[in-house]
Order: C-alpha cells, then sequence, then structure tokens
C-alpha cells in the first residue's frame, strides 16, 4: 500500500471512518466506470482510506467474463496515480465482481443478492453503496428491482444498523415535471436519506473551498454583497465540441447538461448565506434559498434575458474544426444551443441589484470553469494622474478548473522615483500550495456516500427548484422562437451576448 501523506484525511475525526462496505455500480460497462469511479476506488484505496473488508460489484447487461482485468488496465490508464501499484490493486482486485443481466429482470437482482450474500460472509461488507451510472429513464425499474429483492430497506435511525444507499447519477430528469416524477419513483420505497443525487461539480476541491474562502476568513465575508460588488460572472466553458454524442446531444443541450446542474450549483455555493452549522441540510437549506430568491424568466423575457446560439466553424488551438450542425448524428436544421448566457437577478437583501452573468458553452477559445467577483469602482480616483492607472476594478477569481485556485487583482505602484502602476494578482493555486496530487471529484463523493455525509449531494427540494427555474427559460424559446446566434469555434461566442450587459460592463476574458 502506498504511504503517499492523505490530504483527505487531515483534519478527519475516526468516527467518520468508512465501515465494511459492498460497492455496487449499476452500468459497469460504462465509460464513466472506466474513466472516473474505478480509478476514484483505487485512489481511495491508494490513500488507506477504505475498509480493508470492501468488495466492488459490477453489474450491467453486457458479457464481461474479464471485468476485473478491463478494470486493471482502466486503472492504469486513467488513475492520477502511475505507475499502478500491485499490492494496492492485488487487494482490491480480491473484491471484485461482476453480475450481468438486464436492469428489469428480477433474475438479475436475485444473482446481484447472492453475490453479496457471499461477500457478506466472505468479506463482512454488510453494508451497501449502490451506484447508478445509467440513465434517468432507467433509474425507477433498478431502485424497485433493489427494493423488491430487499436488497434496501427503510432506513434506520439505529447508527450501528447495515446501511444501504443509492447514488443517482445526472441528468436527474430532463424538465420538472419528469424530476418530480423520478423523486416520486425513488422516495416510494427509499428514505431522502438514502438518496444521494451526485453532480460531481460539487467534489472539486474549490467548489468547496468557495464555502470555505466565504466563511473562514473574516476579510471577504463583509465585502460579499452587494454594498461591495458590481456585478458576478460565472463561466463554465469548454474547447471540445459534442465529440461524436450528436444523438445525445441534439436531444439535450448545454441549457440542461451544464447550467440546469453545475453552473447553478455553483452560483447557490457562491450566494448562499451562512449556514447554521456545517450540516448537510443546514447547507443544502441556504442553497434552496438562493434558487428560490432567482428571479424567474418567463415568456418573452427570454428575449431580452438569455441568449441562445450554436458554433460554427472555426479554429481551436490551432486545429479547423467543423460547426455544430456538420457534426454526425446531427439534425442539420437543429435549433439545439452549444452556448447560453443568461442574466440573472438575486431577489434577496444580500445581491439586490447585482447582475449575475452566467455563460457556458462548448468550442469556445479555452477549457474553464471559475466565478469572477467584480468589485465596485473607487469613489474618487486619488490617483488618476499617474502613469497606467485605469478604472478597472478589483476582481477576485475562483478557478475551479484547470489550476484549481483563487486570484485577486489590485493596483500596486510600479518601483521608482515617481507615481506610476500596474494591476498585479495575487494567485493561490492547489498544486504549488499543497504540493500533492488533488484527490478528484468522484474521490471525494464516494467516500462520502460511503460515510454517510450528504452535504455535497442535491436534495429533492434542490433538483426541482434547479428545473422550476430553468423550464420556463426552454419552454419560452420555443413558445417565441428566439432567434439561434451563431459564433466561430474558438472564440467566446456569439456578439449577441453583449446586449445582456449593463452598460459599462464586459465580459471577461479568462
Amino acid at each position: 500500500m502506498s504511504t503517499e501523506a492523505n490530504p483527505l484525511r487531515e483534519g478527519m475525526p475516526d468516527e467518520r471512518t468508512v465501515k465494511p462496505t459492498a460497492f455496487v455500480i449499476f452500468g459497469a460497462s460504462g465509460d464513466l466506470t472506466r474513466r472516473k469511479l474505478l480509478p476514484a476506488v483505487y485512489n481511495l484505496a491508494s490513500s488507506r482510506l477504505l475498509p480493508g473488508s470492501f468488495a466492488l460489484v459490477g453489474v450491467a447487461r453486457r458479457p464481461k467474463p474479464d471485468f476485473a482485468d478491463e478494470m486493471r488496465e482502466a486503472v492504469s490508464k486513467y488513475s492520477r496515480r502511475k505507475p499502478l501499484d500491485e499490492a494496492t490493486w492485488s487487494d482490491l482486485g480480491k473484491g471484485i465482481r461482476y453480475v450481468q443481466g438486464d436492469f428489469n429482470d428480477p433474475a438479475t437482482y436475485a444473482r446481484l443478492a447472492e453475490d453479496l450474500g457471499r461477500l457478506e460472509k466472505e468479506r463482512g461488507t454488510q453494508n451497501r453503496v449502490f451506484y447508478l451510472s445509467v440513465a434517468p429513464t432507467e433509474v425507477p425499474a433498478i431502485v424497485k428491482g433493489l427494493c423488491d429483492a430487499k436488497l434496501v430497506v427503510p432506513h434506520s435511525l439505529d447508527a450501528d444498523a447495515p446501511y444501504q444507499r443509492v447514488v443517482v447519477e445526472k441528468p436527474f430528469g430532463e424538465d420538472l415535471a419528469s424530476a418530480r416524477a423520478l423523486n416520486r419513483e425513488l422516495l416510494a420505497c427509499l428514505d431522502e436519506r438514502q438518496i444521494y443525487r451526485i453532480d460531481h461539480y460539487l467534489g472539486k476541491e474549490t467548489v468547496q473551498n468557495l464555502l470555505v474562502f466565504r466563511f473562514g476568513n473574516t476579510i471577504f465575508e463583509p465585502l460579499w454583497s452587494r454594498q461591495h460588488v458590481s456585478q458576478v460572472q460565472i463561466t463554465v466553458a469548454e474547447e471540445i465540441g459534442i465529440e461524436g454524442r450528436g444523438k445525445f446531444y441534439d436531444k439535450v443541450g448545454i441549457t440542461r447538461d451544464i447550467v440546469q446542474n453545475h453552473a447553478l450549483q455553483i452560483l447557490t455555493m457562491m450566494a448562499m448565506e451562512p449556514p447554521s452549522s456545517w450540516d448537510a441540510d443546514a447547507v443544502r437549506d441556504e442553497k434552496v434559498k438562493v434558487l428560490r430568491a432567482l428571479r424567474p424568466i418567463r415568456g418573452r423575457e427570454v428575449l431580452d434575458r438569455t441568449v441562445r446560439a450554436q458554433y460554427a466553424a472555426g479554429a481551436v488551438r490551432g486545429d479547423r474544426v467543423s460547426g455544430y450542425r456538420e457534426e454526425p448524428d446531427v439534425d442539420p436544421r437543429s435549433m439545439t444551443e452549444t452556448f447560453v448566457a443568461m442574466s440573472l437577478r438575486l431577489d434577496s437583501f444580500r445581491w439586490g441589484g447585482v447582475p449575475f452573468y452566467l455563460r457556458s458553452g462548448k468550442r469556445l477559445a479555452k477549457r474553464c470553469a471559475e466565478v469572477a467577483l467584480h468589485f465596485k469602482p473607487l469613489p474618487h480616483r486619488l490617483f488618476r494622474d499617474a502613469a497606467g492607472s485605469t478604472d478597472e476594478p478589483n476582481v477576485l477569481v475562483v478557478r475551479i478548473q484547470p489550476d484549481e485556485g483563487i486570484a485577486l487583482r489590485f493596483a500596486t505602484k510600479v518601483p521608482g522615483g515617481s507615481m506610476a502602476m500596474r494591476n498585479v494578482a495575487m494567485d493561490f493555486r492547489y498544486g504549488t500550495a499543497f504540493g500533492s496530487s488533488t484527490p478528484e471529484a468522484y474521490e471525494r463523493l464516494i467516500l462520502d456516500a460511503m460515510r454517510g455525509d450528504a452535504t455535497l449531494f442535491t436534495r429533492a427540494d434542490e433538483v426541482e427548484a434547479q428545473w422550476g427555474f430553468i423550464d420556463p427559460i426552454l419552454n419560452g424559446w420555443r413558445e417565441h422562437e428566439a432567434p439561434m446566434a451563431s459564433y466561430e469555434s474558438g472564440s467566446w461566442g456569439p456578439r449577441e451576448a453583449d446586449k445582456l450587459l449593463v452598460a459599462g460592463d464586459t465580459w471577461r476574458r479568462p
């Protein structure tokens, strides 16, 4: 086993260690399991965060006689730790099993129950986490199968009783109606405390650090309001296109794929009030309040407060790329957006009157996710005649990806005998400050699901509030035939997005 220092263990009380657990992945033949879930489990094992009594069971329709070997290859390729530690993998591999079967067939759950029973006798894994890495339409059948087979039983208040938890991957529904229906299906046989709706963005260190940065530092929290902030910009940008997923993406679009979940989650953590405690429900209560404070965008308002667009042909990092409508399996007349920008308002005492600009898109100039707070300008420019003096306000940037960190831009005097000024940045970077490989999002979230900590998972009312805000926008685009703008691949989006800005504001270039 690796003896590498474990940043996740620092400050962790003993009672939060993981009990003997069987981790069951439905959809184990998929790409997410290979690229993210198995590497995350391996990295947790390398950090000695998994119990010695641990088992992993894959469930999928395809036959996988060499499942363990395939997973070893995936871990070797995608783990952040290189090379593969044979001792760690050997220990992990002893508890790996695979069950083939249709998710609608009761026999699949009978075979799974048999395997879990044997593992419990062999390895003591009486606690179970079921990870549903499947499409939302398949979730109800799996949950019903688990409940009918008594693999999941109602939540017990006894802390020593074996637990069963269900982790549900995004997207959680495709609109408010389907999200509500899915919640009803889940809550028909599960307690809310057993359901972990995962959004991997919440597992990113810098997203979590938003709360520590705000509520753990007396210098910043007093500035985090309309009294000092003039505007907030949230950007979630990707260089890549749809990566051969035309059939999927043309039915979804960037608003459902990114904004409804990732971007709104970032917004809630950036704008929320201080929770009463670092408790799952206390934190999520405050996030829901932010979503409910979002001023709705309904009907013809979508024409003034939102812009949607598709990428056209262009160049990304020097490579020529085709436009969205020329991508394989995309309708040549498609009205699916690959870029969206919104001008948002929060009707609250803290943020009343502050514009929140949100944008997300594919085939943009660079990959980045960040929150930028632009502070109000000085009431009097004392150094307006100094060389290099500008009207640029102070900006605080929280970088979520890549190069996770926090930067504060401010003015300083240039050394020398004359009064000259220059904007500089204080730049904190995780990799530099901590000198270790930052745990990936899925590592933290899988660990929290096994520990029973739901703080970084979304609650039923939270998901419904997100869809409650997004649905009227999607409906408004259809009903009022909102124009579809175009932008060159490799740019920062369409010029039409500028119309959303208050006079004097500009989109930030990350």
